[in-house]
């Protein structure tokens, strides 16, 4: 089992940065692929970037490139998110989870990672 649990949300103006971590805690959790997920009131959950469990690849939406960039410190058991030029479609909850599976060919599924935080809110205002 791993567990999530995803900080850093808050209010910012359009234009401005944030940084989501997420700590994961459990068995071997550094071995997992982590990604990150997003969804607004009314929409579907939508992939947001992802990285592999060795740090040496990432992924990312058309959205998010150029603007955000994912990273982590397996020492430290966290995943963060770094968010520039946040846009108001940005607005979302955001969600962190991690995935088995080393294989890349779903990583932009959310049906193909295992363990999911509760989420933390993102709001930009325009």
């Amino acid at each position: 089992q791993v567990q999530l649990v995803e900080s850093g949300g808050g209010l910012v103006q359009a234009g401005g940065s944030l940084r989501l971590s997420c700590a994961a805690s459990g068995r071997t959790s550094s071995s997992y692929g982590m990604g990150w997920f997003r969804q607004a009131p009314g929409k579907e959950r939508e992939f947001v970037a992802a990285i592999s469990w060795s740090r040496s690849t990432t992924f990312y939406a058309d959205s998010g490139k150029g603007r955000f960039t994912i990273s982590r410190d397996n020492a430290k058991n966290t995943v963060y998110l770094q968010m520039s030029s946040l846009k108001p479609e940005d607005t979302a909850v955001y969600y962190c989870a991690a995935r088995l599976s080393r294989s890349f060919l779903l990583i932009r599924e959310s049906r193909d990672y295992d363990y999911w935080g509760q989420g933390t809110q993102v709001t930009v205002s325009s």
